[in-house]
């Protein structure tokens, strides 16, 4: 059986006329003598668009439960079952219902388009996954519903259903896109002068950057080789959108690299959750995933980029950095210096500028884990009173401290928690136990030792404490994927 052919009819914004251009050439198909149905057509009651409809068979839509509300999705099953020569579905990126087979309508196009049958569709520019973030920074208007470049690379026709973007808003005006409360409203957002030429430019750059990859599909790959970095910072997905694109500039090849270390303290459900995704995202953008293992981030990116011949590396950079009495060179200064002839570039978070500000500012809240270190150096005071009263040296309620600090330190993967633990630590054996008591004075030389060698046993204990912690943590998730991938291989 052979593959269905796809046609996308491509706009850069909603009301240009795809869905009309659509038809027009599905009537043209059926004058022709093709088997031509209507799958699924979003007409917005539009009388042109209706009226273009009268005479095309229209497949039955299906109905679904969505939260309690009755919504019509395309049926992909009775799509299969009559097996048209060519079927129209409308809104490609369109996401379907949670009880559908598919979540995303392109996967059903895919499905129709392996069956044989040939395809009709629609896009506007703001769908497609690399431009994403470039048209939220023009429109302020983050697109949730998305399909994969590759998807639309991939067509076997692309047509450009272009108007001029004045001509559009007279359309507008004019009621014949939208009712007119809601026209007006969408011109003083989204369907702006400046929004829809820039808009355009765009639609009209990436129809051309697809012939230019048609061209060259053939082509080897060229010498460049690009490295995005991951991570699961929230900003991630824009460093992976924008070095998909340089890639896809330099016919490149593709790499995206995470580097795991044992003492990681974001590790959490919801940024586990969103590495993932970012994994995911790149992998369909056309990068090849490698995970590293090591502390030294820089050391282990600049190694890999070595071995691997990368020629250009993509890595974030946070709008505001914390301020420290004594600043420590940043991940990209290190990798420069690792990998000085390497081309790098910085992709700043700006998205997340006001959240990091608020964040620095912030009046920092007791949390569990430290309320928990006091009563525990609660107790092992009182503890070493007891001792004391009972005739045992001080080298005996040292230990207890030391024991204490190691205890807190096991119910935290915290290191600035072990830090903070250590010092008070510290300080309460000073005021409770070296004369003069009750003071933070020492008046012997040794007890100064003494106290020096109690703070680096306590963070020595503290940070041993925390590797073992995070190391099992990897173990056991090393032990779960080993699990699944023995699973899978069965």
């Amino acid at each position: 059986m052979r593959k269905g052919h796809l046609k996308i009819f491509f706009g850069y914004a909603a009301g240009v006329g795809k869905t009309y251009s659509m038809l027009v050439a599905a009537r043209e198909a059926k004058v022709l003598g093709r088997d031509v149905v209507i799958g699924y057509v979003e007409p917005h009651d539009r009388a042109q668009t209706l009226a273009l409809m009268e005479g095309l068979e229209a497949l039955p839509k299906r109905q679904y439960q969505e939260n309690g509300v009755a919504v019509e999705e395309f049926d992909l099953d009775g799509a299969l079952a009559r097996d048209p020569d060519l079927i129209l579905v409308d809104e490609m990126a369109h996401t379907n219902a949670s009880s559908s087979r598919h979540h995303k309508r392109y996967k059903d196009i895919e499905e129709l388009l392996n069956a044989g049958i040939d395809v009709y569709t629609t896009v506007n520019v703001q769908h497609l996954e690399s431009l994403n973030d470039t048209i939220a920074a023009i429109t302020t208007v983050r697109v949730r519903e998305r399909i994969l470049d590759s998807s639309f690379d991939e067509a076997d026709q692309v047509e450009l259903v272009d108007i001029e973007p004045e001509e559009l808003l007279e359309r507008m005006k004019a009621g014949k896109i939208y009712a007119p409360a809601q026209a007006m409203q969408a011109m003083d957002n989204f369907f702006t002068l400046d929004h829809l030429r820039a808009l355009r430019e765009i639609a009209l750059r990436r129809c051309a950057e697809r012939v230019s990859r048609l061209q060259g599909a053939s082509a080897p790959k060229g010498d460049e080789h690009i490295l995005v970095c991951l991570s699961s910072s929230p900003s991630n997905e824009r460093i992976i959108r924008t070095a998909a694109r340089m890639a896809a500039a330099f016919k490149a090849r593709f790499s995206a690299v995470y580097v795991q270390r044992d003492d990681e303290e974001w590790r959490g459900q919801e940024n586990e959750k969103r590495l993932e995704n970012h994994k995911r995202l790149a992998q369909q953008l056309g990068a090849r995933i490698e995970t590293l293992y090591g502390e030294d981030i820089a050391e282990q990116i600049a190694t890999f980029s070595r071995l691997s011949h990368v020629t250009k590396i993509v890595l974030g950079r946070s709008a505001v950095s914390k301020p420290r009495f004594f600043p420590s060179p940043t991940l990209t200064e290190r990798l420069i210096g690792q990998a000085p002839d390497l081309d790098v570039y910085i992709i700043p978070d700006k998205a997340g500028y006001k959240a990091q500000k608020k964040k620095l500012f912030r009046v920092m809240k007791p949390t569990r884990a430290l309320l928990k270190s006091v009563l525990i150096l609660a107790f092992v005071t009182i503890a070493g009173l007891a001792l004391e009263m009972s005739g045992f040296p001080k080298t005996a309620i040292l230990t207890t401290y030391v024991l204490g600090v190691l205890f807190a330190s096991t119910l935290s993967a915290s290191a600035f928690n072990g830090l903070v633990t250590s010092l008070v630590a510290v300080l309460l054996f000073n005021f409770a136990f070296t004369p003069p008591r009750y003071s933070f004075h020492a008046l012997h030389a040794g007890d100064f030792l003494t106290l020096a060698l109690m703070f680096a046993a306590a963070l020595l204990t503290s940070r041993m404490a925390q590797k073992i912690r995070s190391s099992a943590e990897s173990a056991a998730r090393s032990a779960f994927k080993t699990k699944v991938l023995l699973e899978t291989n069965q």
